[in-house]
């Protein structure tokens, strides 16, 4: 568990107009916690790959976007001028991107607290890393309050439960996790670079900046994979990189359709702004996977959209009376098509990531 002087990092003081909000209930569709094994995690040898992290390391010390997170006074009554559905979604966008920045932040602090004595090299990067994610949380946090709500990430911290990963799952999963947030931002950006009318709240403007941090995370768990080979190479290797790029892919998808009304606020449509996040991050993930899905083939789509349907029914279950035991009972033929849809999609035949990037190995 992190210290609770670590917490205050990434935890803004509440104001006496700010009540804390209650968390949202943890689905297959919010963001996890995770912890790992430590030890295994300290005793890795970066020699294989220790020059590309050193100098990733160093992009790390140069804190780029120090002075970055700075409020103008474009936020002032920012919010008073948003429309109560569009209020609402944007809000379940904050606290969903909060909880993600602080999930990360927790497991980089931790990380970094825990191998510090035997792998100074790798502790440094996570607390670099943790440094940032404190950032990005507390600023999001703090647009909350805005609202009139604020997570406590103190009881967030002690609440949640914990997901455990070895450590290549973490790898794999947070490298992902970076890469992807690095096309969401970028993407919305650009699109209210183009369409300034769109741009609902001044967060929007820090976009660019910020997601240049998730870049370099990304890199820097590209290089640390590098390092350690079996986690790209081998046919076991290929298999988890599938099941992490569709698992990452799948319920973005699904989410972000469910809240499709956040995006339509922005001028965006979900699912062909999920197309291009989905398309772009593939083609990233070829420079270090060596497999990658094959998300142009329309049985991939068409797929996803299946599982959307899945969910929505779900969803309808849960909004009913009816009791729990008769809830389980109809939900069942649901839970068994996704996870039929899922194995369906996994075993589509993944494209070798040399047809993108031929010259990276």
């Amino acid at each position: 568990m992190v210290p609770p002087t670590a917490i205050t990092e990434a935890k803004d003081a509440q104001g006496s107009n700010v009540s804390a909000k209650e968390p949202e209930k943890d689905t297959i569709l919010t963001p996890r916690f995770y912890t790992t094994d430590f030890e295994a995690m300290a005793a890795m040898d970066l020699r294989p790959n220790e020059a590309e992290l050193e100098a990733i390391c160093e992009e790390f010390r140069k804190d780029y976007n120090r002075h970055h997170f700075v409020r103008n006074g474009e936020f002032d009554g920012a919010a008073d001028k948003l429309d109560p559905v569009t209020r609402k979604v944007f809000v379940e966008f904050l606290e969903q991107s909060c909880t993600s920045e602080f999930s990360g932040f927790l497991l980089y602090k931790e990380l970094s607290r825990r191998i510090k004595a035997k792998n100074p090299l790798l502790a440094e990067c996570f607390s670099h890393m943790a440094r940032d994610e404190a950032r990005h949380a507390g600023f999001l946090n703090k647009s909350m309050s805005d609202f009139g709500l604020q997570l406590d990430l103190g009881f967030l911290t002690a609440s949640k439960s914990y997901t455990f990963f070895k450590p290549k799952f973490i790898f794999y999963a947070t490298y992902l996790s970076e890469k992807i947030g690095y096309w969401r931002y970028i993407t919305i950006f650009r699109h209210l670079e183009q369409n300034p009318d769109s741009k609902i709240f001044p967060i929007f403007n820090f976009f660019e900046n910020w997601c240049q941090d998730e870049n370099r995370h990304g890199d820097f768990f590209d290089a640390l994979m590098k390092a350690q080979p079996d986690t790209v190479k081998g046919f076991r290797a290929r298999l988890w990189c599938r099941f992490f790029l569709l698992a990452v892919f799948a319920t973005m998808y699904v989410r972000d359709v469910a809240r499709k009304e956040f995006y339509e606020s922005l001028g965006l449509d979900a699912r062909e702004y999920d197309r291009l996040v989905i398309d772009k991050t593939n083609e990233t993930t070829a420079r270090v996977f060596p497999v990658v899905l094959d998300v142009k083939n329309p049985r991939f789509y068409n797929g996803l959209e299946r599982l959307v349907d899945n969910n929505a029914a779900l969803s309808a279950v849960d909004a009913t009376e009816a009791p729990v035991p008769l809830k389980i009972l109809r939900k069942l033929p649901h839970w068994v098509a996704n996870g039929a849809q899922m194995a369906s999609l996994f075993f589509m035949a993944p494209i070798r990531s040399e047809q993108f990037h031929p010259t990276v190995r």
